[in-house]
């Protein structure tokens, strides 16, 4: 059965099919923050860790924002999607109203001010990452659902639960894979 959806782009949400069995990408909500022929990059947006911000990163202000697990592509740095792209220099807009990266300095002066509060900006380890065509041929494979965000989901989307609510809204033909169990041979 082939997958109708809605043309990557930055922006978009990818929504991992349930079949999708991967470790880091299995029942994964991703913001794409680049799509091009070059390839795409992108954020999971929906597994936490537990591990706050400022109890990772050695001199980081006291910050009650946890950790997320952004992809297996160069999971030793630091990255940071955000509201604030107005007062955080060098910001890159992914879309209108949400933000990628910036001036970490800048950002953790603020955040020591209580200037950003943690609803404003949301921490990943490492990014998910595909090469030129790679995402085009995982969608055709029936990987991924792609779908349009917006700042309040992007900054709001904490678990599992994020993950059914867009099988759910994707389609009603799609709405019984929300509650398919992740491994159906110990159902």
């Amino acid at each position: 059965m082939s997958v109708k959806t809605i043309e990557p782009a930055k922006g978009h949400l990818l929504i991992s099919l349930p079949f999708l069995n991967d470790q880091f990408f299995g029942r994964s909500v991703v913001l794409l923050t680049e799509h091009n022929k070059e390839g795409s990059v992108g954020f999971i947006l929906n597994k936490p860790l537990e591990t706050r911000v400022c109890d990772a990163i050695q001199d980081f202000p006291e910050f009650d924002s946890i950790l997320h697990i952004g992809g297996p592509v160069d999971n030793n740095s630091l990255f940071y999607i955000h509201l604030l792209g107005d007062i955080i220099p060098d910001s890159i807009e992914i879309t209108k109203g949400l933000y990628w990266g910036g001036d970490f300095e800048y950002i953790r002066q603020m955040i020591s001010y209580k200037k950003i509060q943690p609803h404003e900006i949301r921490f990943f380890v490492g990014y998910s990452g595909w090469g030129a065509n790679q995402l085009d041929r995982e969608i055709k494979e029936n990987s991924w659902l792609i779908q349009k965000s917006n700042p309040k989901i992007v900054m709001n989307s904490y678990t599992d639960n994020f993950w059914k609510y867009f099988i759910k809204k994707t389609d009603k033909q799609y709405s019984v894979w929300a509650d398919f169990p992740v491994n159906p041979s110990l159902n």
